[in-house]
């Protein structure tokens, strides 16, 4: 009854907002993109995969957007090699979770996940016949959910995580989260407090268990090609990293460039906005502070050509506007310093752990709750400086100038990186220990 209810609710929500989507449908690519998928046409080629599977069952991964691609990239290449009668696919729902995911893994089994109403989710789940799907962190949709049970899939939720933003929020919908949560096979926790939370919301105490935070195994596999390109100039010049900024962001780190270069006139900034549809905002920015910048897409692809060639001339006190989805994490590993986004504006920050593998200092503004159990873990060993945008300039210039203390606090950052690493394989046994309990006769789900 209750997920009738819902699904009420929700055609009359998507037909109030009827009118809006459409338009933005008219005036905007991003929300045309895998439209048609997403309202149940199953693409072609992900029919294709599943049908060549034959006798592997297929797992069906979901991560919702970059972040989430990110933290169980490594667990997606371990299914692979520890479970090869199986076949993994892998749905996001975003456009950029889309890019990454195609990029990292085969785009033929990457998609995009079906809105959560009834005959989307039936068309895919008819297709792909999962043995198993998982859900990365808290993507809980009803009808999925239910689906799945309908047909005895077990569901795994692993890097399970429910912020104190949005904690109210599933409290005053824990009658509709109870019937549901109580049918899942399997919950990994990222921190104690995230399993306890869950418990409350109706999920079966011995399903959940605490495995750590995926994010901890986030290993860049390989040099991007922005990295190769400005590899070679480290020799001379030293580059400060500002990762997923937001609006707000980047203008706070133009208005403190000069400050930095008058410390140290070697400097060359890389800004990374987190959000590609804010590109061209950036870009206009930069071209009003009159400082000399480029564009990372302008450098011309050609491997002939020697690196230094392809950047230009990127001499000191240059802006490099890293307008490239994928290529950030591995561009960390030239940084002098790093200043991680989301976190000067009130929008709960990003992963610093991406620097923190690389033994780079880390600055953040105060606004860290989507990633508060990390940052706190990285500033409990002082690895980790926290600034107010007043003072932003001021930390950069402390870490830039006293090498001997940055280098320390990256080291201390690699540490508290290694120390927390192990949750894949964790989930990977505990998800081999489902996929056995499935296959026995008289489960219960």
């Amino acid at each position: 009854m209750i997920l009738f209810f819902y699904n009420l609710a929700l055609l009359a929500s998507l037909v109030a907002a009827a009118p809006w989507w459409l338009w933005r449908m008219a005036s905007t690519h991003k929300y045309r993109e895998g439209l048609i998928e997403r309202l149940g046409r199953v693409p072609r080629r992900l029919g294709s995969v599943a049908a060549q599977a034959g006798d592997r069952p297929v797992i069906w991964l979901h991560a919702v957007s970059v972040g989430e691609v990110l933290a169980v990239t490594r667990l997606v290449r371990s299914l692979g090699s520890a479970l090869p009668a199986h076949q993994v696919v892998i749905s996001t729902t975003t456009r950029t979770g889309q890019a990454l995911a195609r990029e990292r893994f085969e785009s033929n089994r990457v998609f995009y996940c079906p809105l959560d109403l009834p005959w989307a989710v039936r068309a895919y789940l008819n297709t792909l016949r999962p043995g198993l799907l998982i859900l990365a962190e808290t993507e809980f949709w009803p009808n999925l959910l239910h689906g799945c049970f309908r047909r005895a899939i077990p569901v795994v939720v692993v890097n399970a995580r429910i912020s104190n933003r949005s904690w109210p929020r599933y409290l005053r919908l824990r009658r509709l989260w109870r019937r549901l949560l109580s049918r899942l096979s399997l919950v990994l926790a990222q921190s104690q407090t995230d399993a306890g939370r869950l418990l409350q919301l109706g999920c079966q105490p011995d399903r959940v268990s605490v495995a750590g935070n995926l994010k901890f195994d986030v290993c860049v596999a390989q040099e991007s090609e922005a990295t190769r390109l400005l590899k070679p100039l480290s020799a001379v010049l030293r580059f400060v990293v500002a990762g997923s900024t937001l609006d707000g962001e980047e203008s706070a780190l133009i208005e403190a460039w000069p400050r930095l270069l008058a410390a140290d006139p070697r400097l060359v900034l890389i800004l990374a906005p987190r959000h590609p549809e804010r590109f061209g905002a950036v870009a206009a920015l930069l071209d009003q502070s009159r400082i000399r910048w480029r564009r990372r897409s302008d450098w011309p692809i050609d491997s002939s050509s020697a690196p230094s060639d392809s950047v230009g001339a990127l001499g000191p006190g240059a802006i490099v506007l890293l307008d490239t989805i994928g290529e950030l994490a591995s561009v960390y590993s030239l940084a002098s310093v790093a200043f991680v986004g989301g976190s000067l504006v009130p929008a709960g920050g990003h992963n610093p752990l991406e620097p923190a593998q690389f033994a780079v200092p880390i600055a953040m503004g105060p606004h860290y709750a989507n990633f508060a159990a990390i940052t706190d873990s990285l500033r409990a060993r002082d690895a980790l400086r926290i600034a107010e945008k007043a003072e932003l300039a001021a930390t950069l210039i402390e870490l830039l100038q006293d090498r001997a203390a940055a280098k320390a606090m990256g080291a201390r950052a690699r540490e508290v990186f290694e120390q927390q690493a192990g949750a894949t394989e964790r989930c990977i046994e505990a998800i081999r220990l489902v996929l056995a309990a499935s296959s026995s006769p008289g489960r219960a789900t």
